[in-house]
């Protein structure tokens, strides 16, 4: 669980000098050595102790940022806002029986995201309490990128359709990518990678989304930490037959025991794949080789949707902290554009740059992303009725 605290208002927003107070992650929720970071002042704290809940998360997030004053205003990011939340709305008890309504969508998201509202407004009596929908900047999709071609029924009735994640995430890299070139983002067709443990891309076309690569669900699309990503229905269906597995158990192993760490049998961690991969061995190296088409090969449909790029947007665990991997997905890329600078991409860690040549067509960007200032952002908004143009 990852949270900021910040002091912002429309002046530093304009200003972009939003300030950031205090930094808190807590890990391994759920066992005795959950750890518990802070980063305050330019100094980190980092304690080992139990956490059995996100409950006692929270408190302890909380109990962190007393010292820096009243907290006034709370964004939470919900995942799944199907069709009914294009932009962040205020908490009542009508808007979490709306998210409560779409739990059938995120089974494994929307619940949390509703108890972390609701621990939270304990703690914080109030504070007022705003939901920011990873899904709502997709909402810009066009038809021919959203519906799939099943019965048109099943969309007019259900809404069954292409709804996208790590929205807030990509409209930080537009947001962010155009500040840069100090320019409007509308003059730019960017497409954004995130690569972390859930993976997923974007194509952004004069700052709107127009695809990802996320679906209905977030299993779709990219090759993941413990997701499978796009894999031909029929393949389901005839494991179904021949295991006598029923849909639960088939979602718990596409979901929890494909992608990096199905392939691999080792990890689905991206960083011990390359260690081992450097170790010799092959099945690592495979997992990380699938990976790495699968992104390049999303890239190649992106940019042919945007008829060409400027950008080329690396973010997210993976994105921001991996050379190896950014300088397998960009090789062999000449004939589109793509030409990365060696030095530069290997001197990219956790840190903003450029990573392309200067000759080369298409930029290639390392950005990390901060969805905690947008969240905060999209908050304050919110509750000031404003608009929102990041």
């Amino acid at each position: 669980m990852k949270s900021q605290v910040f002091e912002t208002s429309p002046e530093q927003i304009a200003a972009t000098q939003d300030r950031v107070l205090a930094k808190a992650v807590v890990e391994r929720i759920g066992t005795r050595d959950a750890i518990v970071s802070i980063t305050a002042d330019g100094r980190r704290t980092r304690v080992t102790r139990p956490v059995a809940n996100i409950d006692e998360a929270l408190k302890s997030v909380i109990e962190a940022f007393a010292p820096f004053g009243p907290i006034e205003a709370v964004g939470h990011r919900v995942v799944h806002g199907g069709e009914s939340f294009q932009e962040p709305i205020e908490f009542t008890e009508e808007v979490v029986e709306r998210i409560e309504d779409l739990y059938d969508l995120a089974p494994l998201h929307n619940p949390h995201n509703v108890r972390g509202y609701r621990t939270t407004r304990a703690l914080l009596p109030d504070a007022r309490h705003v939901a920011v929908f990873d899904t709502a900047f997709h909402q810009t999709l066009p038809q021919e990128a959203y519906l799939y071609a099943i019965p048109y029924s099943f969309y007019a009735q259900d809404h069954y359709r292409r709804y996208g994640f790590h929205g807030v995430s990509h409209r930080y890299i537009a947001w962010r990518y155009a500040q840069i070139q100090g320019k409007p983002k509308d003059q730019f067709n960017i497409i954004s990678c995130h690569l972390g443990n859930g993976s997923s891309m974007c194509a952004i076309q004069h700052g709107r989304s127009i695809d990802t690569s996320m679906g209905f669900t977030p299993l779709e699309g990219l090759v993941m930490g413990t997701r499978c990503g796009d894999i031909d229905p029929s393949l389901v269906l005839h494991m179904m037959a021949m295991s006598g597995e029923g849909p639960s158990e088939m979602e718990a192993m596409l979901t929890r025991r494909s992608g990096l760490y199905g392939l691999s049998g080792l990890s689905a961690d991206m960083r011990l794949l390359l260690e081992f991969r450097g170790k010799g061995d092959t099945r690592a190296a495979m997992a990380i080789d699938v990976f790495c088409y699968r992104v390049k090969k999303y890239i190649g449909s992106y940019l042919a949707a945007l008829n060409g790029a400027h950008a080329i947007v690396f973010t997210g665990g993976i994105g921001e902290n991996a050379p190896a991997i950014r300088a397998q997905i960009c090789a062999a890329m000449e004939g589109l554009g793509v030409r990365i600078d060696p030095a530069a991409n290997d001197g990219a860690t956790g840190t903003e740059a450029k990573i392309s040549l200067p000759e080369s067509p298409v930029q290639v960007w390392v950005i990390p992303t901060n969805e905690e200032l947008l969240i905060a952002r999209d908050t304050l908004r919110c509750l000031l009725e404003l608009p929102h143009p990041d």
